[in-house]
């Protein structure tokens, strides 16, 4: 019987994780299979893992990656601390199932970003207010960045809206982050609402979305010639911290 592992969320028709591992099971000849289960209530998860015997560890995407945490028994101190999760280990014992929360998606983003860093890179704006943005915030803030959180509606201190990014604040924040799903395909038109008239060359543009590869928002970042990333290299970063808490006894 193969081991089984999967990914939650919806939609996941933007996700590349399922190809990924596959991809990787396949090349390492690995007796296992990744599935992607599209749920549309994070209550359905107790189904899912009972109706999976097999089911050893699941990723977690948009939306439930701060919904999960109630579902589970136990998170490790970074999942805690940011109140958001993306892997999921699940331990069976008889009829007893434990479920382990954790957060990849900090190693994932500061690995992914760490070398394309310059001097000028010291505050960032994180744009979004999601589980992915507690994840970047963690590890904007273990590279020693300065960061401050963009939302449509703010709501805590630490927060601001797209109304207030005018010349001095884009002057100041040379780092710009979208945590946010605009772009993502099939709508890949969307494109978070900064003033790209303030875009430089000495900004760098981070989007968390790598479907399609070069989203509007990073085409309209490069074109003012800033420095330009997905999250591609992210994903595969933060699966294989995954693959690494899966497999750990």
């Amino acid at each position: 019987m193969k081991r089984q592992f999967g990914l939650i969320g919806f939609p996941l028709t933007h996700s590349f994780s399922r190809k990924f591992f596959t991809d990787k099971f396949l090349n390492e000849k690995i007796e296992a299979e990744y599935l992607n289960f599209e749920i549309k209530n994070i209550s359905d998860l107790v189904h899912l893992i009972k109706n999976h015997p097999n089911l050893e560890g699941i990723n977690v995407t948009i939306p439930y990656k701060e919904l999960v945490i109630p579902y589970l028994d136990q998170i490790d101190d970074s999942a805690a601390q940011i109140k958001a999760v993306n892997t999921i280990k699940i331990l069976r014992s008889g009829r007893k199932i434990s479920l382990y929360g954790y957060n990849t998606d900090i190693h994932g983003f500061e690995q992914s970003i760490k070398p394309i860093l310059q001097q000028q890179h010291h505050k960032a704006l994180v744009l979004g207010t999601g589980g992915a943005s507690k994840a970047v915030l963690k590890a904007l803030d273990n590279l020693g960045i300065e960061a401050i959180k963009v939302s449509r509606n703010p709501e805590d201190k630490g927060e601001i809206s797209y109304d207030d990014l005018d010349q001095d604040v884009m002057t100041n924040y040379k780092v710009i982050v979208n945590t946010t799903p605009i772009g993502t395909y099939p709508n890949t038109e969307g494109y978070p609402a900064i003033p790209f008239e303030y875009i430089t060359s000495s900004h760098l543009l981070f989007d968390l979305v790598y479907n399609p590869e070069i989203t509007t928002f990073l085409r309209l970042g490069q074109e003012k010639g800033a420095t330009i990333k997905n999250g591609l290299e992210m994903l595969h970063l933060q699966a294989l911290a995954a693959w690494g808490i899966w497999n750990r006894i």
